[in-house]
């Protein structure tokens, strides 16, 4: 609960393995395609952008603020119109979230704080592998 705006809203620590050898930056995106209602999704909310992540990276600290970033490591704009991690708040029901790591075979221009959608334009053509790790959150009726 520590990473919801139930908590304290800070990001989780995660891990990976097996980044291609080829690879020259990751990003990692992690969304919400059930809202606003998980029975009746009408978009994909974004939570957290992080791109040009040196390939060496094998994690990202729990609670990771700007400054801890791996160096190169540039922000995009989350749903909330801010950089950063956005925890999980879903109004209504349970929500999945996708934290999705792509390994790509080039280094992205600064591409200044981009939406999910001019970082993916960005992106096309250079994935060479992704990964993913869905969870799962319902708010508790005593929030």
């Amino acid at each position: 609960m520590c990473h919801t705006c139930d908590g304290k809203d800070f990001s989780p620590e995660l891990a990976w393995t097996g980044v291609p050898e080829n690879t020259k930056s990751l990003v990692l995106i992690v969304d919400d395609p059930d809202a606003p209602d998980p029975q009746a999704p009408k978009m994909t909310w974004v939570h957290w952008i992080l791109y040009n992540i040196p390939p060496a990276t094998r994690k990202l600290p729990e609670r990771v603020t700007v400054a801890e970033l791996p160096s190169g490591t540039l922000e995009g704009v989350n749903d909330w119109e801010r950089t950063g991690y956005g925890g999980p708040c879903p109004p209504i029901g349970t929500h999945r979230y996708f934290h999705k790591l792509y390994a790509l075979d080039t280094l992205l221009p600064d591409l200044n704080q981009p939406t999910k959608a001019i970082l993916e334009k960005a992106m096309q053509g250079h994935i060479i592998a992704r990964t993913e790790l869905i969870g799962l959150y319902h708010r508790s009726d005593n929030v």
